[in-house]
């Protein structure tokens, strides 16, 4: 018997036999959903992670100096948080004395941000990040300028109240006209809009174009933190060994303006898109592993479903194995035949899962933040798993039909 020959017979069998066929499937169908589903999420949130979330908050090359992790990626004990607490914050000071120290090696700026309210002509927007920062922190983070321009060095030094808005903002009170030279009312300062920066799009679903730059020496710094502190400081340098080199430099820098004796720990912490990444990381392989492990119960479960059905097939077709073996078939034929027929089931029931699978996964990334990729890697996967369980738990119903004595099978009423 050739395989097409078989796999028409099981396909006879199969619209002969819908119930059973159908709960023969449903076990692949359920497992490569899953597998697809999971890996096509965890895919779109790695690409996603790596490409956009790390790429926005920490950019390339890049790392921050903070008093403490903004990544927490395990459970700190009440001594640590302790500790954390007791850290001092980073100063001006100490952004002027890594500005010094890194002079012509790296680019150096600093950040502080809190949640405001902006007005404008009577309206408000409540919840607005207000970021005081200096020049240089438009080249480091890649914000681009759409309309307008970014402040300049003497409007840092000279803490004029000059801001760069968010596309929300310009939507919300400029509808139709530039708002460039207008003022717009901070907390109780105002503030001259010089600048629009271009769309920064969603991270998480959360829009990212909902904010106020303005100069750390403005009257900004009284909404975002203490007299003189600054949330961190932020390096950026042409290669990735020049960034090692230059975090070096800042560690050697400020223990020696904090007076750490050699056997004291950093009392600083240095954040760069490797803590995302790496935390990312824990997550993905915990999705990983959860996935897999309920795409393996589905595929067991649907597997022994097969196989018991597959039995009660043979059972059910002792009469009919007899008379095609009298007739000549081999026993290799029997065997062929339905394992043909159970790999056919768990097939359908994989490409069915498949199918399924894909739809969720543009069902997820349509009604949620998170995105999800679908790999061809993944649905090859999903097709050979369906085979795979066909044929490994078709093996011993197969070798039982294979191995049935024709005169006897004949006799079976």
């Amino acid at each position: 018997m050739s395989f097409l020959e078989a796999v028409r017979l099981a396909l006879g069998m199969i619209r002969a036999q819908k119930l059973k066929s159908f709960f023969s499937a449903v076990g692949a169908f359920v497992g490569v959903t899953f597998l697809i589903g999971v890996i096509s999420i965890v895919n779109g949130m790695d690409r996603y992670m790596r490409e956009d979330f790390a790429g926005k908050l920490f950019g390339v090359n890049t790392f921050s100096l903070t008093y403490r992790p903004f990544v927490q990626t395990r459970e700190l004990t009440i001594e640590e948080r302790r500790e954390l607490r007791r850290r001092p914050r980073m100063r001006e000071e100490d952004f002027e004395a890594v500005r010094a120290r890194l002079e012509g090696q790296a680019i150096v700026a600093n950040e502080s941000q809190d949640q405001v309210f902006v007005y404008y002509g009577g309206r408000r927007s409540r919840n607005v990040t207000a970021r005081g920062v200096t020049d240089t922190w438009f080249r480091i983070r890649n914000v681009g300028i759409a309309n307008g321009r970014a402040f300049s060095p003497q409007e840092v030094q000279l803490g004029a109240n000059v801001a760069v808005i968010g596309n929300d903002l310009a939507t919300r009170f400029f509808p139709s006209v530039n708002p460039i030279g207008h003022t717009i009312r901070v907390g109780n300062d105002d503030f001259r809009i010089i600048g629009v920066a271009e769309v920064q799009g969603r991270l998480f679903g959360e829009s990212q174009d909902k904010f106020v730059i303005a100069p750390y020496t403005s009257a900004i710094k009284k909404y975002v933190n203490p007299h003189k502190i600054v949330d961190r400081i932020i390096v950026k340098t042409a290669d990735l060994a020049s960034m090692d080199a230059a975090r070096e430099e800042v560690r050697s820098l400020m223990r020696s303006r904090r007076h750490l004796r050699p056997n004291q720990s950093d009392n600083f912490h240095f954040e760069t898109s490797d803590d995302v990444l790496n935390f990312w990381g824990q997550i993905a392989r915990a999705m990983y592993i959860g996935g897999g492990g309920l795409m393996i119960i589905s595929l067991v479960v649907g597997g022994i479903i097969i196989m018991n059905i597959m039995l009660m097939a043979v059972a059910e077709r002792t009469r009919e194995i007899g008379i095609r073996k009298a007739l000549g078939a081999r026993r290799r034929d029997i065997l062929r035949q339905f394992l043909v027929e159970a790999a056919t089931l768990s097939t359908l029931g994989a490409a069915l899962g498949i199918v399924t699978g894909i739809g969720l996964a543009k069902l997820a990334d349509a009604l949620t933040p998170l995105p999800a990729s679908v790999s061809a890697g993944s649905i090859m996967v999903g097709i050979l798993l369906g085979i795979g369980v066909g044929v490994v738990f078709g093996v011993y119903p197969a070798s039982r039909a294979a191995r049935l004595d024709p005169i006897a099978a004949l006799r079976f009423e």
